[in-house]
């Protein structure tokens, strides 16, 4: 499935994991400069007026196990900056199904790989 939107948004902070206690002021703060990221890194290529699906991989700087749906919660941040952008119109059932987390590749940046598909 080829993409009709790609970004890549560089981590500007922690990762917001379902799995960890973070206090709730750590995570709103988390929240927001993923949010923010998202918003700064997209750009007018494409803006979505129907349904879309998204997937989002996720880059990490090490190797070793890891369960990628635990940063769906960095991957709604992230969708929520894209609607702040308006890249989508909303982000509920209604307009999009996902997103599906992906583990991607080691890399030295950690990152992560929106991938937006208009439904038809």
């Amino acid at each position: 499935m080829t993409a009709d939107y790609r970004v890549e948004i560089l981590a500007p902070c922690d990762w917001i994991n379902s799995n960890h206690r973070t206090h709730r002021m750590v995570e709103a703060r988390r929240v927001s400069a993923w949010r923010a990221a998202a918003k700064d890194a997209a750009d007018d290529r494409n803006h979505f007026n129907g349904p879309a699906h998204i997937t989002a991989t996720i880059h990490k700087t090490r190797a070793g196990r890891w369960d990628a749906g635990n940063l769906y919660p960095t991957a709604k941040a992230i969708v929520d900056g894209l609607v702040d952008a308006g890249i989508l119109v909303d982000d509920s059932n209604e307009w999009v199904v996902g997103p599906d987390m992906r583990a991607g590749e080691k890399r030295d940046t950690a990152s992560v790989v929106i991938e937006i598909k208009a439904i038809r």
